[in-house]
C-alpha cells in the first residue's frame, strides 16, 4: 500500500481532485470531487453527492483513480487503488459532519484505499510510479 506525504496532503487540500472509474464494460467515467480531501496516509475520503455513474461504477467493481494537479507550480499526482462506498457508520457520519453548513446531505462517503501514486510532473518524470 502506498502513502501520501506532505506535499501530496497539502496538494489534496489546496486543489480539485478528479475520480475516474470504469464500468462493467470497460466505458470510463470521470468528474471532479470538490469533497476529496485525505483521510489518512494511506487512504482518501469524498463525499458522494449526485448517487450517479461514480457511484455505480465503485459499487460495480471499486476501481479508482484521483488525480490532483497545481498548473502554476507544474505539480501533480495520480493516486490508484480500490474504492468502496459508506451509507451508514464512521465514514459516514464523518462524510455528513463535513457537509455541515456547506452542502447537502451526501449519498455515501467514498473511501479509496491507495495502492499506487504516479508523479503528474512534466518533463522525464511525467507518469513514472512514485510509490507502490
Amino acid at each position: 500500500m502506498a502513502k501520501l506525504n506532505q506535499a501530496m496532503k497539502d496538494l489534496i487540500a489546496g486543489e480539485l481532485s478528479y475520480i475516474a472509474t470504469v464500468d462493467a464494460n470497460g466505458n470510463p467515467d470521470v468528474g471532479p470531487k470538490i469533497s476529496m480531501r485525505v483521510l489518512d496516509d494511506e487512504h482518501l475520503i469524498y463525499n458522494e453527492m449526485t448517487g450517479g455513474q461514480t457511484q455505480a461504477n465503485i459499487n460495480d467493481n471499486g476501481k479508482a483513480i484521483v488525480a490532483v494537479a497545481n498548473a502554476k507550480a507544474l505539480k501533480g499526482f495520480r493516486f490508484g487503488g480500490t474504492a468502496k462506498l459508506y451509507t451508514d457508520g464512521p465514514y459516514y457520519e464523518q462524510a455528513k459532519e463535513w457537509a455541515t453548513g456547506k452542502f447537502p446531505v451526501p449519498k455515501g462517503a467514498g473511501v479509496i484505499t491507495i495502492e499506487k501514486i504516479w508523479t503528474l510532473d512534466p518533463g522525464p518524470k511525467a507518469g513514472k510510479l512514485f510509490e507502490e
